[in-house]
């Protein structure tokens, strides 16, 4: 456990560090915490660069997808070089560029139940960067079981949604309070599009939860952000926990 910052890191971080609601106590509290980033395409490439570059001490990245070359539009971790490699490894190269201080770990493939709740009890927070319902669901149990808080973000053609599910607080609503299995089809980008920027502007805000999460500053639990990149707005609304829910109802 990462007890003290060095010199050099009290300077690399100097311009968070002079924010009084982060102060050292909150960079000491980012080095010594793990990020699981689940996805590594269009949402987790900003949330993983950010993460690092802020000075988050371990990401554990997941994702069993390759790079494509129709992936390079929006998913800005990636290069052309990288072309056919394994995202999560991709990631990994240019977060390694990014700040060496950051211990990676690389998982490859899909993980199943137990290895999720596995690699979520390891962890002090988690981002969904997924692309389908299926993960965000299986995430939302698992990280309700854990009572590790979420990040949830979506995006698809011109709209994006944001939220933080933190089940550190037993008054915070779940995934299932918003989406009820099975009442939902995937919408991908490949069959519906998305604006290249849309991504980055979801995944730098779930970076932005991650990180207030993890120092202890007010999130967005209890509100669902709404952003229309065409008109250039946003919304928010509130998320109520819902007393039937299975997972955190009453």
């Amino acid at each position: 456990m990462i007890t003290e910052l060095t010199d050099n890191e009290l300077m690399r971080y100097s311009r968070q560090i002079l924010l009084p609601e982060i102060d050292y106590s909150g960079q000491l509290k980012l080095a010594q915490s793990h990020a699981l980033i689940i996805g590594l395409g269009g949402l987790g490439s900003p949330v993983a660069m950010y993460l690092a570059a802020a000075g988050v001490g371990e990401l554990t990245l997941v994702d069993f997808d390759e790079v494509d070359d129709s992936n390079l539009q929006r998913q800005v971790i990636h290069n052309e070089s990288r072309v056919g490699l394994n995202k999560a490894e991709s990631a990994a190269q240019s977060l390694r560029e990014l700040n060496h201080r950051t211990q990676l770990n690389v998982i490859t493939q899909q993980l199943d139940a137990t290895e999720l709740a596995q690699k979520i009890d390891q962890v002090d927070i988690v981002l969904d960067c997924s692309d389908n319902f299926d993960t965000r669901f299986a995430l939302n149990q698992a990280c309700f079981k854990a009572k590790k808080p979420l990040v949830s973000g979506a995006a698809i053609r011109w709209e994006g949604q944001l939220t933080t599910y933190d089940f550190r607080n037993s008054q915070s609503p779940c995934y299932e309070c918003l989406y009820k299995p099975g009442t939902h089809t995937d919408q991908t980008c490949s069959q519906n599009g998305v604006v290249a920027p849309l991504v980055g502007m979801v995944g730098s805000m779930q970076a932005m939860e991650a990180i207030k999460a993890l120092v202890g500053l007010p999130i967005l639990m209890g509100q669902l952000m709404l952003i229309d990149g065409f008109t250039m707005t946003i919304r928010r609304f509130n998320l109520n926990k819902d007393p039937g829910c299975q997972h955190c109802g009453d």
